[in-house]
């Protein structure tokens, strides 16, 4: 999510007389900007969102200070205002409060603080109330979706199953990104999609299903999981192996009828069925030892 995302295409319908052909301008998505006002964007977090506004804001404050043009109205910065404070309450990022809310308001403002007739004094105030929130965001969004959750102790960035390691790479993203008993309801069900997926991928009926019986559905998971732990850790020696593996399955599966909502339970949902996820990955036969 970049500022330039924040722009759409304005499609303006030929009038049939002088205008023959449809005329197409960019302009500012208002309509997205007054939904984040009081919402968090449908598809990306607060985080990636307040990167893009605080980009779009401080350029185009700059812009107007130093050379009076911007791509923007004065209504349509109030909007991108309204929007950037939002979305940082929504962080938790309480320092951010500029003393101007549009163009008018910041020309008043360098005017009273020793910007008259200082392009460079203009961009310095821009960078003092935009720049620590610039920084700030943009060292949210780059810090590593892996670092609040479980990390294997194997070198592999991945489990090596495509259809697992994208669940657990959405499981990451939305437990980084959540606030909201809401957010951390989806992370159980991402949990969950996280456990269905290793029993698609684990589980071959031919080999660990009973004779006889019917395949279990993908749903299943305490079943075709069990199965295949029961196949592929036989033996006394693997006794302490076979309980760490089915109690990891018996956290994971409560989450498919326990929807968490709070961090706590959702990091340890989160936590647990990566946990599974690896130690699946490190005894399946087929796909060697990590």
């Amino acid at each position: 999510m970049r500022s330039h995302d924040l722009f759409v295409e304005i499609r303006v319908p030929s009038d049939g007389l002088w205008n023959m052909e449809d005329t197409v301008s960019t302009g500012l998505d208002e309509e997205r900007l007054e939904y984040l006002v009081g919402h968090r964007d449908p598809e990306c977090s607060d985080v990636e969102m307040g990167v893009a506004l605080a980009h779009l804001a401080s350029d185009e404050f700059e812009e107007y200070g130093t050379a009076g043009k911007t791509s923007i109205s004065d209504d349509q910065a109030e909007l991108v205002m309204k929007a950037l404070r939002a979305v940082t309450k929504r962080l938790g990022i309480l320092a951010f409060d500029p003393p101007f809310r549009d163009f008018p308001t910041f020309r008043t403002y360098w005017g009273k603080n020793g910007g008259y007739g200082s392009w460079q004094a203009r961009r310095e105030m821009v960078d003092e109330h935009f720049g620590p929130l610039r920084r700030l965001l943009d060292e949210r969004e780059a810090k590593p979706l892996r670092s609040t959750l479980a990390e294997p102790i194997s070198p592999r960035p991945t489990v090596g199953w495509p259809g697992v390691d994208e669940e657990i790479f959405e499981l990451r993203r939305h437990f980084e990104s959540a606030v909201t008993e809401q957010d951390y309801s989806n992370v159980g069900n991402d949990a969950v999609a996280v456990v269905e997926a290793l029993s698609r991928v684990v589980y071959v009926h031919a080999i660990h299903g009973t004779p006889g019986s019917p395949e279990p559905a993908i749903n299943q998971t305490k079943d075709r999981l069990g199965r295949f732990i029961e196949f592929s850790l036989s033996g006394s020696e693997n006794a302490a192996l076979r309980k760490l593996a089915r109690a990891a399955i018996e956290v994971a599966q409560e989450t498919k009828h326990r929807r968490s909502g709070d961090r706590r339970s959702a990091g340890i949902a989160a936590d647990s069925v990566i946990l599974l996820a690896n130690i699946l990955r490190r005894i399946d036969p087929d796909q060697g030892a990590g």
